[in-house]
């Protein structure tokens, strides 16, 4: 997997990739390694983690070649605060359409990144930053079900690619995807001077949760439920009027 990726011309955004056969978490590698001089475009691949965390803390165990783990990490020097929100929106959009081009299904996201295949999640997304002397290095790590089978899903509303439809997914060729996909979609960005106006239309088109009756489960216990109308310029989904810049979405109703 390392040598065919490392040598496709499509990625020379990566200074660095890769590839162990277990860790306890991606994230949390790559994080130790930010103080380094060459932490902007490193790319660390687990072929099974025992520690891999998602949002909240939440850890997960990936079984060994059944999902795709890997984290990248970036120096996103001149953004402000305001737009780093926007980095694991990004992601989500990358994953999306590497998903849709490899295997054909119909992959979407719910606010923020998660990736959904007929409502059931497949991907998850989770960026952390550490700070520095020289500017923040985010690390945004990305997990994404592969060949897992009903009985190793580690959630009931879950889902792999094998069982939507894909049972033979090349996962060399979707991690290539996922990264040319995510190199390109950064370097426009970055080109842009870190503006969304066209990331965000690109956003809009991939998110299921516009349009649908949802309710929030947000910081310090308070519940929000309504419609959720659009995602502003900072990222944050639009319920009721309101903006809500974090917290558990749940999709309630249909279309409204």
């Amino acid at each position: 997997m390392r040598r065919a990726v490392a040598e496709d011309p499509r990625l020379s955004f990566y200074s660095e990739l890769d590839v162990v056969d277990s860790t306890g978490s991606t994230n949390a590698d790559l994080l130790a390694k930010a103080a380094d001089t060459g932490a902007h475009g490193r790319v660390l691949v687990a072929e099974s983690q025992d520690r891999g965390r998602g949002r909240h803390d939440r850890v997960w165990v990936s079984p060994p070649r059944a999902q795709l783990a890997l984290s990248i990490s970036v120096r996103p020097r001149g953004i402000a605060p305001e737009a780093m929100g926007w980095l694991p929106l990004l992601t989500g959009v990358a994953v999306v359409d590497a998903v849709r081009a490899v295997t054909g299904l119909d992959a979407n996201l719910k606010w923020p990144n998660d990736v959904l295949i007929a409502g059931r999640k497949v991907a998850g997304i989770l960026a952390e930053v550490s700070a520095g002397p020289d500017g923040p290095t985010v690390v945004v790590g990305i997990g994404l079900n592969v060949s897992l089978t009903q009985d190793e899903l580690p959630v009931p509303h879950a889902t792999s690619l094998a069982l939507a439809g894909a049972p033979d997914v090349d996962r060399t060729e979707l991690l290539r995807l996922v990264l040319t996909e995510f190199a390109r979609r950064y370097t426009q960005w970055s080109a842009a001077g870190w503006s969304v106006a066209s990331l965000i239309g690109d956003y809009r088109a991939r998110c299921s949760t516009l349009g649908v009756e949802v309710r929030a489960e947000l910081p310090g216990g308070q519940t929000l439920t309504g419609a959720a109308e659009d995602i502003d310029a900072h990222g944050r989904l639009l319920i009721g009027g309101r903006p809500v810049s974090a917290g558990d979405v749940t999709h309630l109703h249909g279309q409204y």
